[in-house]
């Protein structure tokens, strides 16, 4: 009998163990959004910041975590209307209360720390995970813009 409980704790550890990597490697996972993006503005195609996409209780949100405009270090959102007013830019959340919707992602709101305005947000992979189209939007999404995101991670 004391066999079997030791094979099984056995087993038990094991398992635990071989989860544990997987859990911490979801960050990268090309069917995820979670991870590092660059951010690439959708009139110019320049590059325009370092965005962190993380879970927390179950909805995704973004940080900027490294802009490439000039003085963005300095900087905070003086447009932004709610508590994100006079944030600094850098560690700023953009993203917000996004859900896994059909294969995609949506439901949440984005921020455009240039104006101060908060769109409908959605978003999805492309091209094995190395993609994500970000779509900000005021009611239905014909009325929005799309940006193309590049994984970094």
């Amino acid at each position: 009998m004391k066999a079997s409980v030791l094979i099984a704790t056995l087993a038990l550890c094991t398992f635990v163990l071989a989860g544990a990597p997987a859990a911490s490697s979801r960050a990268a996972d090309a069917q995820s959004p979670l991870g590092l993006w660059k951010t690439v503005d959708d009139k110019t195609g320049m590059p325009r910041a370092m965005v962190r996409i993380y879970l927390q209780d179950g909805k995704y949100f973004g940080r900027i975590e490294q802009s490439f405009t000039p003085g963005a270090e300095t900087r905070v959102c003086s447009v932004c209307t709610d508590e994100r007013k006079n944030q600094p830019i850098i560690g700023l959340l953009i993203i917000r209360n996004v859900t896994p919707r059909d294969g995609a992602y949506g439901g949440g709101d984005i921020l455009d720390p240039d104006t101060g305005s908060v769109y409908r947000c959605k978003f999805h992979l492309h091209k094995d995970g190395t993609i994500l189209e970000v779509r900000g939007f005021i009611g239905i999404s014909l009325l929005g813009r799309t940006q193309t995101w590049q994984r970094q991670n």
